[in-house]
């Protein structure tokens, strides 16, 4: 049984910080789940407002998140380590031997990628505007996917063992 979540993307301060406190926004009232997110490039660095206002509006309080490295310690206390990109996808296969599912792929059975701003707009410094409402995009989505990921958990009720690459 699915007790525990990894959300993975690259800086922990986007995608996979915004999957682990919407997540924990629906699940306040099961505390012994536990939900958490790490970056495959982590660094110490605030959460841009955009990012932290929106899930706020949503529900959610990321105040206390502190971005972190994705380490082997947290990839192995997590029942199902989700990537919110291929790229974190393969590196976890890569560095960590274990082949994890995407956001979507859970979500809803898409095998499709939440795209990080600069993937989706190489030029979105040109427009503020535009970026604005593509990063509240992917946080509404990933937000509104919640209740079907969390629906959907019993599928991905893999041993660790049979998720090893």
């Amino acid at each position: 049984m699915v007790q525990s979540i990894l959300f993975v993307c690259t800086g922990n301060v986007f995608r996979s910080m915004a999957a682990e406190y919407s997540v924990r926004a629906r699940i306040c009232l099961q505390p012994s789940y536990r939900v958490e997110s790490a970056g495959i490039k982590a660094k110490p660095q605030p959460i841009h407002p955009i990012i932290s206002n929106r899930l706020i509006e949503k529900g959610a309080d990321p105040s206390p998140h502190i971005p972190r490295m994705l380490t082997r310690a947290l990839i192995d206390r997590a029942d199902l380590v989700i990537a919110m990109g291929r790229d974190h996808r393969e590196f976890i296969e890569k560095q960590f031997g274990l082949k994890v599912p995407l956001f979507n792929e859970v979500s809803l059975g898409e095998d499709r990628p939440i795209l990080d701003l600069h993937e989706a707009l190489p030029d979105w410094e040109r427009d503020i505007d535009e970026a604005r409402a593509y990063v509240e995009s992917v946080i509404d989505h990933i937000w509104e996917s919640v209740p079907a990921l969390l629906a959907r958990l019993p599928q991905f009720q893999r041993s660790r063992h049979s998720m090893k690459a």
